[in-house]
């Protein structure tokens, strides 16, 4: 019997650290030799497998995996692409399994969020019925912080100490200006259902008084006239005002401060954003202020020159041991990690069934929210503060830093047929 090849795939939004996981997943794969052949990364994600579109990783050379470890963004390509239930898309299943049977593939690495492990775990399920079994391991991934069971996500920490970093350096300028120029500044972070993203921007704040001095989440309904009044207190109060605002902040009955009502994506999501001009628009009306805004969007979650070591770290336990858990006869599970302690902050890896996490979303708990609404509490804090932690720069060259550039050679089509999508 040959031996089985593997497939990884990048799912979604990608990270910070993402390449981290990849190169775990690859430089793990290669160390298993009687087990495991080569590693097949899709182009462009799970399209990859469906177009039969797979980049050869054994092409690339050792040191260029070992750079991915340092490297931002999908190195093989990500994608939005949401497989439908079986019963609605049964065409789109049997061509992954074709796929990977063509090419002698036994194992499926899905790097990505809860839509992925919900895919991971299909697959897995699907190819036993079909009579080419498929060992499927999810490798968690997402920026929002939202996978459930996991402690926390790899891709949160970097993309956290990067608005944690800004939200205090843009403090300090507008601090220095309000007098006679801008009073209010407004930081849009990316956050539909969870606050994660926006908590983490409250780690800035050391003391009363610091920024930011409001902080608006998805978990609490926003109530105009109390935001507004919060606002003019603190310009009285400090001279100026620092918010934070999630991208799906939501007025009582549910609605979105700001979103399209025309642009949905392929998940069945409207695509947010304009929630900082929205409460600018909205504070200059009621105050009159002066105000800036910036929208943190992709910066947040490509910002590998600011990266937690935490984080980095993670994000290669996780793809390493999603390894070894297959190399193990484990199947349809997900590595996640466990905290064990806060300070000293010490954590492990763990593995969770596929089914405890596809499709479950995990927001912030209330308690991680202060009475007023505003803030973060001292046991967010607590939480959080762990996950920033440690710096792990990658190399410069003439002073910008150094990626990794792979070859991408692709591997030789073996299917006559196409696929359309």
């Amino acid at each position: 019997m040959s031996i089985k090849h593997a497939f990884y795939a990048q799912s979604g939004g990608v990270t910070a650290v993402i390449n981290a996981s990849a190169c775990a997943v690859i430089e793990t794969a290669r160390r298993y030799p009687e087990q495991i052949g080569k590693v097949y990364a899709g182009h462009n994600g799970i399209l990859g497998a469906l177009r039969e579109e797979l980049i050869d990783t054994s092409q690339e050379s050792h040191e260029t995996i070992g750079a991915l470890h340092r490297t931002p963004g999908g190195a093989f390509g990500s994608c939005r692409y949401k497989l439908k239930s079986f019963e609605e898309s049964e065409a789109e299943y049997r061509r992954l399994i074709e796929v990977f049977q063509a090419h002698n593939i036994g194992y499926f690495f899905y790097n990505g969020g809860n839509d992925s492990m919900d895919t991971a775990l299909k697959v897995s399920r699907l190819s036993e019925k079909m009579g080419y079994p498929i060992t499927c391991i999810g490798v968690p991934k997402t920026i929002d912080n939202d996978l459930a069971v996991t402690d926390n996500c790899p891709g949160f920490g970097s993309a956290a100490k990067y608005l944690a970093v800004s939200t205090k350096e843009a403090s300090h300028d507008i601090a220095s200006m309000c007098d006679t120029s801008t009073k209010v500044f407004v930081m849009e972070v990316m956050g539909r259902h969870a606050g994660w993203l926006a908590a983490a921007a409250g780690l800035a704040a050391r003391q009363d008084g610091d920024p930011p001095h409001i902080i608006v989440f998805p978990e609490t309904p926003l109530d105009k006239e109390k935001f507004l009044a919060k606002v003019k207190k603190t310009v009285d109060q400090e001279g100026y005002c620092v918010i934070v605002a999630s991208e799906g902040a939501k007025y009582a009955d549910g609605s979105f401060v700001s979103a399209s009502t025309t642009v949905i994506d392929s998940f069945g999501h409207h695509q947010l954003g304009g929630v900082a001009p929205a409460l600018c628009t909205m504070i200059k009306r009621e105050h009159g202020f002066k105000y800036h805004y910036a929208v943190a969007d992709y910066l947040q979650r490509s910002a590998r020159h600011i990266a937690s070591r935490v984080d980095v770290e993670q994000a290669y336990a996780v793809g390493k041991a999603a390894v070894e858990l297959a190399v193990t006869g484990k199947n349809a599970v997900m590595p996640c990690i466990t905290r064990e302690s806060n300070a000293p902050y010490r954590w492990s890896i763990d593995e969770v069934q596929l089914e405890e996490v596809a499709n479950y979303e995990k927001k912030m708990p209330m308690a991680f929210i202060d009475d007023e609404g505003f803030g973060i509490t001292p046991v967010c804090r607590e939480y959080l503060e762990p996950l920033i932690e440690g710096e792990e720069y990658p190399p410069y060259l003439n002073g910008l830093p150094r990626f990794a550039k792979l070859r991408k050679v692709m591997v030789e089509k073996k299917l006559n047929n196409t696929f359309e999508g």
